[in-house]
């Protein structure tokens, strides 16, 4: 039986060797003990501006002030 405690998304950003880095939208899921990552999109076609970005929407950060 598996029991899923908590979800996290978050935006990594992994070195590549020569090519440029992987921009991953990746989901951690807590079961049992371990914590699992899961890759959810792509998004390496972004800039890293970009990425920064949803970076910080993710983490709930209003990125324009009314």
């Amino acid at each position: 039986m598996v029991y899923v405690v908590a979800k996290d998304m978050c935006i990594d950003i992994v070195p590549n060797r020569k090519s440029p880095p992987a921009i991953l939208l990746r989901e951690s899921i807590r079961q049992g003990r371990k914590i699992v990552k899961r890759t959810l999109a792509n998004l390496s076609s972004l800039s890293i501006d970009q990425a920064q970005a949803i970076r910080r929407i993710l983490k709930g950060e209003k990125l324009v002030q009314p």
